[in-house]
């Protein structure tokens, strides 16, 4: 799942979950007791919920590319509230200082 030298850093928007399930063999562990479990990336498109399933191996990856995203988030909130900050007082220096905000 690593990204290619030349590309930027891996981000994903969603959540990292375990999927836990029985196999369906009679035979098999699950059958009687603790369900097979792997890694997945869990994400929301168009309204519905989407799953990836992951190998064991991608998880540090997923967690740190899930880390970039959301720490992108934050400071791109954080803009546009300076932004709307900035032109409320802008506003307010034009009307003479009757507000806009809200």
């Amino acid at each position: 799942m690593s990204s290619s030298p030349s590309s930027a850093p891996l981000m994903l928007r969603g959540s990292l979950i375990t999927l836990k399930r029985k196999c369906g063999k009679p035979t098999c562990h699950c059958a009687k007791g603790k369900p097979h479990s792997s890694p997945a990336l869990s994400y929301n498109l168009q309204g519905k919920t989407k799953i990836v399933t992951l190998h064991p191996a991608d998880v540090s990856e997923v967690k740190e590319a899930l880390r970039r995203y959301n720490k992108a988030l934050r400071s791109l909130r954080q803009q546009a509230l300076r932004g709307i900050q900035q032109l409320s007082a802008r506003l307010r220096r034009a009307k003479g200082g009757r507000g806009h905000e809200g």
